[in-house]
């Protein structure tokens, strides 16, 4: 998808970023705020995936670790470079290829979330035929359709968003290559692409949306039939951490696309922007590891063995 010719499609050779607005000042804070966090997110995913807990949640947890690690990287390295150096140019195939890996990873963290909230589901609802329902092919099964949805959902719409020329302006209000803004640049008419992207969001991230919801709703139906306050606060402990997770993904997008088009509102959805593509990834290894016993554990004897005899 990043190989896409574009000099047939268009007569504007770069995009400009326009990021945070003309915020000089503020350049190198930002620059730094921003480094450190991008560090603190490989770290932390990093060190989720060298853990090595062998269940079905954590090897879901290790393929999202990998995903947030991915994901942070397709937005905050060209970011840092534009904050670094003032240079707020992209080019269309790069600005392209952001976009389709920014997607595709976004389409599959909404499977993943899925996979990971049904694992929940048979763990809390049918936890004597758990260790036979999922099994090491069933997670593997799971794991790679998650992954395949993402990216061919994302691209069908670029195939779409391909055929669009670009003759006009070249500035985006935003610090990445969200499609909307650039759909409004073109000089093409984009209605077909809107309602593609409108028929692909429904097909590709409402039923993964769904099953989120409806296994949370049986988790806790089955949970308040539990009798004992501790049962029930065990029963919850082992999905809280996920449902943290799926609350701020998804709570977040929602209010982003809720929220009415308009100039007036911009800046923040930038800030909501930077919630769900900066700080989820930064945050999720965070919950996982503060709110999960195994994590816990396995984080102290990383830490022991690590330390000289």
């Amino acid at each position: 998808m990043a190989d896409i010719d574009w000099r047939n499609q268009t007569t504007v050779t770069q995009l400009i970023l326009l990021g945070f607005g003309d915020l000089h000042h503020l350049q190198i804070l930002l620059f730094l705020l921003f480094l450190v966090i991008y560090m603190a997110t490989l770290a932390g995913n990093t060190l989720i995936l060298v853990l090595h807990l062998h269940t079905p949640m954590y090897f879901f947890l290790g393929n999202l670790s990998c995903l947030e690690t991915c994901y942070t990287s397709t937005i905050l390295p060209r970011m840092l470079v534009s904050l670094l150096t003032g240079d707020k140019t992209i080019s269309f195939s790069g600005c392209f290829s952001q976009l389709y890996f920014f997607g595709s990873l976004a389409g599959t963290e909404c499977y993943l979330l899925a996979a990971m909230s049904y694992d929940r589901y048979l763990a809390i609802c049918k936890p004597l035929h758990y260790s036979t329902l999922m099994n090491n092919r069933f997670c593997l099964q799971l794991a790679a359709g998650s992954w395949f949805n993402g990216c061919l959902a994302t691209t069908i719409f670029g195939l779409f968003l391909s055929q669009l020329t670009f003759c006009g302006p070249n500035e985006i209000d935003h610090f990445y290559c969200d499609p909307m803004p650039l759909m409004e640049l073109s000089s093409s008419d984009t209605h077909l692409s809107l309602l593609v992207d409108l028929i692909i969001a429904g097909l590709f991230t409402l039923p993964p949306f769904l099953l989120t919801l409806t296994s949370y709703v049986f988790i806790l139906a089955s949970i308040m039939r539990i009798p004992s306050t501790t049962g029930r606060k065990k029963a919850f402990s082992t999905c809280s951490s996920h449902l943290t997770v799926v609350t701020i993904f998804y709570g977040t997008i929602m209010i982003f696309y809720m929220l009415p088009k308009g100039d007036t509102l911009r800046d923040l959805k930038k800030v909501l922007s930077l919630s769900y593509t900066v700080l989820t990834p930064l945050v999720n290894p965070l919950i996982y590891s503060l709110r999960n016993r195994e994590v816990k554990e396995a984080l102290s004897k990383a830490v022991m063995l690590a330390q000289p005899l």
